[in-house]
């Protein structure tokens, strides 16, 4: 997320109350999840394995439980539970909010759009020319749908992102802040599920088309024209490049890329990184001309045993 008004570090650390080290004017403009930081963001960590990634990321802040010296051209946050801190923070200038009415604050729809009476819209949200969103669709705050859309009945866009920090007495929620955007000439089915980023947005590509019943976690950014079958489910912090098909029942887990042109085919699980230009089957996903010949191995298997008497 941006901040409406940059602030210095130090004052950051007010609100925070937290020590810092770093140059108390140094002007902070956003908050952002470690996926998605730029220059002039602050980003947490908590946990000695990921404070490397978190030290040389864009970032400019970093808050973190642990007092080191802050790394040239970085500032840091010094918290005993940076989780809570960034919740706190995020919080602070993006606090939650429910509207009571079908539609919120900062709404704005095209005059040539078709928008069904039934549709409930949160805070700023946007609708592009020639759009078509069908009844009982629920668009959450900060929805932004480019031109000639087409969203089918019941869809939900812009729910919380699934992300928890276990503690001993439970899971604790990450504030989600982000948005959805959604680029012109996309078609999403009924009964679908996007969620929306952190702090940033979860995008969909312009012409890409999606049947029912898909869900796409938070973060994950899809590229132009792909095509997604039904019951797909899409895990957070995805990249899809561009013409990937995805089809029925296929899973991908979070925090991988798949390349440009690749087709998964059904049933499959996407586990890692796939490049692009190729076709996978089989969980985890692998090249599918390869792992048809190990399932006709497979086949073989119990005459051979046979055969050797084993």
């Amino acid at each position: 997320m941006k901040l409406a008004t940059p602030h210095t570090l130090a004052q950051i650390a007010q609100i925070a109350g937290c020590e810092f080290a770093g140059d108390p004017a140094f002007m902070i403009t956003g908050i952002n999840e470690i996926h998605r930081v730029e220059y002039g963001d602050i980003v947490f960590v908590d946990h000695p394995k990921y404070y490397e990634k978190a030290l040389t990321s864009a970032a400019s802040v970093v808050i973190i439980n642990r007092k080191i010296d802050a790394p040239e051209g970085k500032c840091l946050l010094f918290s005993n539970d940076p989780f809570a801190t960034y919740n706190a923070l995020t919080g602070h200038f993006s606090p939650w909010s429910l509207p009571m009415d079908s539609k919120g604050k900062n709404v704005r729809i095209s005059a040539s759009a078709h928008v069904h009476p039934s549709v409930i819209m949160g805070d700023n949200v946007t609708i592009g020319d020639q759009c078509v969103i069908h009844p009982g669709v629920v668009l959450y705050n900060n929805i932004t749908i480019g031109d000639r859309s087409i969203i089918h009945a019941n869809t939900v866009i812009g729910s919380d992102a699934f992300y928890y920090k276990t503690r001993p007495e439970g899971r604790e929620k990450m504030h989600s802040v982000g948005g959805v955007v959604i680029e012109h000439d996309v078609e999403i089915g009924a009964a679908c599920t996007i969620d929306r980023g952190v702090s940033a947005a979860t995008h969909i590509g312009a012409h890409t088309k999606i049947d029912n019943h898909v869900h796409i976690g938070h973060d994950t950014i899809i590229g132009k024209h792909c095509l997604f079958a039904a019951h797909v489910g899409i895990a957070g912090c995805v990249v899809m490049e561009d013409h990937v098909i995805l089809w029925g029942q296929v899973g991908v887990t979070s925090n991988v890329r798949i390349g440009e042109k690749a087709v998964v085919l059904g049933q499959s699980g996407v586990t890692k990184d796939i490049a692009g230009g190729k076709t996978y089957f089989g969980t985890p996903a692998e090249e599918a001309r390869g792992k048809y010949r190990e399932m006709a191995a497979m086949r073989k298997l119990p005459a051979a045993i046979d055969k050797l008497g084993l």
